[in-house]
């Protein structure tokens, strides 16, 4: 053999060989920050927890272009809206395949069936899936109007859906983007239905999204798979694994010791370490937030403006912004932050004035105020440290002579108890907007739609004036005159003050430096079909 058939030779078994060897997998790993409630898409609201945790899995009718919370086409490749802008009609895209478990093996592709359940399971509370979890709320359907906007959803042919409002709604495209309006499979609700075990559905789901559900272990592990029959591009990692880590020392300790690529909310005093760590790097932008103090306006004496205005002047915000936030964030004295069109800039926040604060409460007939302040167990966009927020609020009023303990719970629970009509004190929450209208900050959070049962308005504040301003905004298309609108809105609620507004926080992200493809979004979404490996 010569010397040219032998180096031939070799190299045809060295190519082999390469060929032989499979590709290894990537594995992506995010320290997310917290258990998810559950993977139903419909009835959370717990921010990116459930969002990180949904989005992986489901699609829905519409989606948000990436870093933008502008709307484009997604399980509906195209859609045709009346001239009196009542009636939408959605194309969906052929061959849009379902996940498969080792429980259900879809026997079709997505089809108008799915999308009509998808609704009318929220909307009917007697629908045999509307309860099929005691105690299910549909937070997001109940407190944008919902049952009162659509009045139908048809299906046309298998591929196409009519929904019919009563009225014109102008974020409509915007909130079927949402994630509570994820689209569900009904032939797996039907499989689970005739099996018993219903609540499957909120345990082992199937989606169209580009990652499909394996495995979840409460506070420890969430395992998904890349999906090999997504209908869009196709994710550049092969698996996705959620460890939750609800400590943001220990997060950061992960990423920096390379056991997650990625990370949420860092503590904010970590910040310049990690802008020194060559190993990371950090995205950051203005976060599309809101942090507040819900009083409870049905329960005297937080049931007089008087009365939560007084405790409002009580409270240092400046100081709650400089030792929580460590200066990333901004006050807030509008229940909407100021990156969103219609922030009403000319309003006045209550000045920090405790002696004010002390002889507004005499005058209103309010003396030795016992209170709670209600504490969030995790973080949050808007609320790094909920616990010291609360310390420093319960120190400050103490100096206008009102006595607050401090109070928490297991996050679900505290997210449940705090929908009490009936509970005492006031409760730190706050919101990321959802999909860049001003309507899903005021009329999600302070409607009276959302006051009511079901609804995510945790002061329970019902101002008929408000609510009026909100629904006039909604049914017209006009931006300047929404606009009008929206600032009237937020003087009523300077005024009357069911919150005391806390912060509008900056957002950050770090990750490996080796990271490429992740995409920071202004509604605070964490998703990961983009996101690469390099080595």
């Amino acid at each position: 053999m010569t010397l040219l058939s032998r180096g031939l030779v070799a190299a045809s078994a060295i190519a082999l060989s390469a060929a032989a060897t499979p590709v290894m997998a990537k594995t992506f790993i995010y320290c997310s920050e917290a258990s998810p409630e559950g993977f139903d898409p419909a009835p959370y609201t717990a921010g990116s927890t459930f969002d990180a945790s949904a989005h992986p899995v489901y699609n829905r009718l519409t989606e948000f272009k990436k870093g933008t919370t502008e709307v484009e086409p997604g399980l509906a490749e195209s859609w045709e809206v009346s001239e009196d802008g009542t009636v939408y009609t959605f194309k969906l895209r052929p061959g849009v395949k379902w996940h498969s478990n080792d429980k259900f093996t879809p026997t079709r592709d997505l089809n108008a069936d799915d999308v009509v359940f998808s609704f009318e399971r929220q909307a009917d509370a007697n629908h045999p899936w509307n309860q099929y979890i005691s105690g299910l709320s549909y937070e997001y359907y109940n407190s944008m109007d919902m049952p009162k906007l659509v009045k139908s959803v048809e299906k046309v042919d298998d591929l196409t859906v009519k929904v019919t409002l009563n009225q014109p709604e102008a974020p409509f495209l915007a909130n079927v983007a949402m994630p509570f309006m994820s689209i569900v499979s009904k032939e797996y609700a039907d499989a689970l239905e005739a099996a018993g075990t219903k609540e499957d559905l909120n345990n082992a789901p199937i989606g169209t999204g580009p990652f499909k559900f394996v495995a979840y272990q409460k506070d420890a592990v969430i395992r998904y798979q890349k999906n090999p029959d997504y209908w869009g591009t196709a994710p550049l990692i092969d698996d996705l694994v959620f460890a939750i880590t609800p400590d943001a020392a220990v997060r950061l300790q992960k990423l920096k010791a390379g056991e997650c690529h990625l990370m949420p909310y860092p503590a904010p005093a970590d910040i310049e370490a990690i802008k020194a760590d060559s190993n990371l790097k950090l995205d950051e932008q203005a976060g599309l937030n809101v942090g507040y103090l819900a009083y409870n306006t049905t329960v005297a004496p937080f049931d007089n403006p008087k009365v939560r205005k007084a405790l409002n002047m009580a409270i240092n915000k400046q100081a709650i912004v400089d030792a929580v936030f460590q200066g990333a964030a901004e006050p807030a004295k509008n229940p909407i932050p100021p990156t969103m069109w219609s922030y009403n800039d000319a309003i006045q926040d209550d000045p920090y004035d405790p002696e004010a604060a002390k002889a507004a409460l005499a005058e209103a007939g309010v003396q030795n105020l016992e209170m709670e302040i209600w504490a969030m167990p995790v973080q949050r966009p808007y609320m790094p440290n909920a616990r010291r927020t609360a310390e420093l609020m319960q120190e400050d009023l103490s100096k206008a002579g009102v006595q607050a303990s401090i109070v928490s719970y297991e996050w679900g629970e505290y997210l449940s108890k705090s929908m009490d009509p009936g509970r005492a004190g006031a409760v730190i929450l706050g919101w990321t907007g959802d999909n860049g209208d001003p309507d899903n900050f005021l009329s999600v959070l302070l409607s009276c739609a959302s006051a009511g049962e079901g609804g995510a308005n945790r002061a329970f504040w019902c101002n008929q004036e408000f609510s009026d301003l909100l629904q006039k905004a909604k049914t017209t298309a006009d931006q300047a005159e929404r606009t009008k609108l929206y600032e009237q809105a937020q003087v009523i609620f300077k005024e009357q003050a069911p919150w005391f507004t806390i912060a509008h926080s900056t957002q950050y992200v770090p990750m490996r430096q080796n990271v490429t493809g992740f995409v920071m979004s202004p509604l605070g979404d964490y998703t990961f079909e983009t996101v690469d490996i390099t080595e």
